[in-house]
C-alpha cells in the first residue's frame, strides 16, 4: 500500500489540472469551474477566488453608499442629539459634516464618545480624524490595498467636480469577495422566493417578481414602476429602510429582516385582516 504521505497535495494537484495556461480571464474562470467540479476545491474556495478576480475589475462606484443612504453626524448639532443616532446605527466610524454633506470635515469613532460619557472635557471637533477622499474610479484591489496599508477603514467616494458622491468602508470591499455574512433570516436560496411560516406569515425576497408574487399571493399590486416586491416596499418607505422597519399598504404588512446599506434581501409578510388593515 503506498505511503500517505507521497499522495499529492491538494495545492498540488490543483497546480496539475491548471498547467495549461489559461489566455484570458474567461479561460481562467473555465479552469476554476472545471477545478471545482473535479472536486479540487469547494464551492466556498471557487466564489472567494472569483470574488478576488471580480474586484480586481470593479470600480467604487460600483459599491460605494450613496451619499443620500450615509449615515453622518452634523458637528453644528450637540452630541445628546447626535448619540443616539449613533447608538442606533451600530456604525463603527461616521463621517462628520458641517451643515451639507458636501462638506465632510472628518471622520468620528464611536468609540471615542465613550469621552462624554466619563465626564470628560469634549469637544467633536478634536476628536475628528482626517477624512480620505477619493475618485469614484478607483479600482477595488487599489483601495483594499490603501485600506491595509493606511489602516483607514473608510473613504468619502467624490465625483468628477469634487462634490460628495458617497462613502465606501473595508467592509463593502471584502464583501465583494467572502460574500455577505449570514443570519438567522437566511435561507438557502435555490428555496421559493416566498415560504410560508408556521405562524402563517411569510418569508419574501425582495426580488421577488411583483407578478411572481401576485401569483402566488392573490394580490393585485401594481409593477408598472417597480418590478420587484422589493422595490415596491423601498418606494412605499420612501427611503431605504433598516432592519425591523414595518410598513402596510394593500392589505399587506411587510417587516425588513435583512438588509444591508445599499439594498433589501428579505422580508416578512403578514397579510392583514380587513379589520386590521382598516384600523
Amino acid at each position: 500500500m503506498a505511503d500517505e504521505s507521497e499522495k499529492p497535495s491538494l495545492l498540488e494537484r490543483l497546480s496539475h489540472f491548471l498547467m495549461r495556461e489559461p489566455e484570458d480571464r474567461e479561460q481562467l474562470v473555465a479552469l476554476l469551474h472545471g477545478a471545482y467540479e473535479n472536486s479540487l476545491m469547494d464551492a466556498d474556495s471557487l466564489a472567494m477566488i472569483e470574488g478576488v478576480l471580480q474586484v480586481s475589475e470593479m470600480q467604487v462606484r460600483d459599491i460605494m453608499i450613496p451619499r443620500s443612504q450615509m449615515d453622518v453626524i452634523d458637528i453644528t448639532h450637540p452630541p445628546e442629539t447626535f448619540i443616539p443616532h449613533v447608538i442606533e446605527t451600530a456604525h463603527s466610524r461616521f463621517p462628520v459634516i458641517e451643515d451639507d454633506k458636501n462638506d465632510v470635515i472628518g471622520i468620528l469613532l464611536a468609540k471615542d464618545l465613550l469621552r462624554y460619557y466619563a465626564g470628560e472635557e469634549f469637544e467633536v471637533r478634536d476628536m475628528l480624524r482626517p477624512a480620505v477622499f477619493i475618485p469614484e474610479s478607483k479600482r477595488l484591489n487599489i483601495l483594499l490595498k490603501e485600506f491595509r496599508g493606511n489602516r483607514n477603514h473608510i473613504a468619502i467616494v467624490v465625483d468628477e467636480y469634487g462634490g460628495v458622491a458617497g462613502m465606501v468602508t473595508i467592509e463593502d470591499v471584502l464583501e465583494q469577495i467572502v460574500g455577505e455574512i449570514e443570519d438567522e433570516y437566511d435561507y438557502d436560496e435555490e428555496e421559493d422566493n416566498i415560504i410560508q411560516n408556521a405562524d402563517g406569515q411569510y418569508r419574501v425576497k425582495a426580488l421577488t417578481e411583483i407578478a411572481d408574487f401576485n401569483a402566488v399571493m392573490g394580490c393585485e399590486l401594481s409593477d408598472e414602476e417597480f418590478s420587484t416586491v422589493g422595490g415596491l416596499v423601498v418606494h412605499q418607505f420612501g427611503h431605504l429602510p433598516k432592519r425591523d422597519d414595518e410598513i402596510t399598504f394593500s392589505g399587506l404588512r411587510f417587516k425588513v429582516l435583512r438588509a444591508d446599506s445599499r439594498r433589501l434581501h428579505t422580508l416578512m409578510l403578514e397579510v392583514l385582516s380587513e379589520a386590521d388593515a382598516a384600523a
